[in-house]
């Protein structure tokens, strides 16, 4: 197990930033770590990376406890912080040559190389950090956070201040970069948490309100909606009496959002409905719910 955080507990004085938070992660998987601001999320971070202690509870990291070895868990942990705390007077590849060598790596040279051709750098690796766009900055702080070739990345806000180009080409590389490693990313962009992550956790409150793959949060409530337009208006306390309808919202005095259970299909019900009420359905569309919808509904 890459991750395991067992009953963790983060209090600063009377506050509870995280109230007895229990998930685990394994080697190989992109995890989506969500929650609206002030949730618990950083704080989280900073203790599975040692720049935080926990004030209860257990977390470990390739097999290491973040209490008693916090030297052996980071030299296995990358970390981007939300704010990229970079040296803007220094050169790409000063830099990282810089790092390199906090980490005491014995082929420095060869894996700046490596680095900067993998996170797209080649053509900005002579320009000083501060002379940089904030694409290519996060670049320079992912590349910091891999030199040392850890088994874990752990990312908070990655994208954060991208342009909708710079967003896909780092989520892309995001994607490549999991494919051997755990990652586990903080992000308030729900269709980047759809794109590339495998599993998603939700805290709230500094609690766990969800933990499951996309797919099967998108299906949480175990329900499906429809939403059906029809040639003439309807009263919405004459479509709660169809059976299998669980739930009505109006659209427009024609056009109606039309819950039911996620195991019922209530298309027939509807179509039998107009016909003795004369009225006619023009169109019947499945909504399909997504993850916003759901971390909505969770944190509201």
């Amino acid at each position: 197990m890459s991750i395991k955080v067992d009953h963790v507990s983060k209090l600063y004085g009377e506050q509870r930033a995280l109230d007895g938070v229990s998930f685990e992660i394994e080697r190989g998987n992109i995890v989506g770590f969500l929650g609206p601001n002030g949730a618990g999320k950083s704080t989280m971070m900073k203790i599975i990376t040692c720049f935080l202690p926990q004030t209860e509870g257990v977390v470990e990291v390739c097999g290491f406890n973040v209490s008693d070895a916090p030297m052996e868990v980071k030299k296995r942990v990358g970390y981007l912080p939300e704010h990229n705390p970079l040296y803007h007077d220094m050169y790409v590849r000063e830099y990282l040559e810089f790092i390199a060598g906090i980490h005491k790596l014995p082929n420095k040279k060869q894996r700046v190389d490596e680095m900067i051709e993998m996170v797209g750098l080649t053509i900005e690796r002579k320009k000083q950090i501060g002379a940089l766009s904030k694409g290519f900055k996060q670049r320079v702080g992912l590349a910091q956070a891999m030199i040392h070739d850890p088994e874990v990345l752990i990312l908070d806000e990655p994208t954060t201040g991208l342009d909708p180009n710079q967003i896909v080409e780092i989520r892309n590389l995001i994607k490549n970069i999991g494919k051997d490693r755990t990652v586990m990313l903080s992000t308030h962009i729900m269709q980047e948490v759809e794109a590339i992550c495998d599993r998603v956790i939700i805290v709230n409150h500094g609690k766990i309100v969800a933990n499951d793959k996309a797919a099967n949060l998108t299906n949480y409530k175990n329900k499906q909606v429809i939403r059906v337009e029809f040639s003439k208006a309807v009263a919405s306390n004459i479509l709660t009496s169809i059976a299998g309808v669980s739930e009505v919202k109006k659209v427009s005095d024609t056009t109606w959002l039309i819950a039911s259970n996620a195991d019922t299909d209530i298309r027939q019900h509807i179509f039998d409905f107009a016909v003795k009420n004369d009225n006619s359905v023009l169109t019947v569309q499945k909504e399909e719910q997504r993850l916003e919808d759901v971390f909505k509904a969770l944190t509201r």
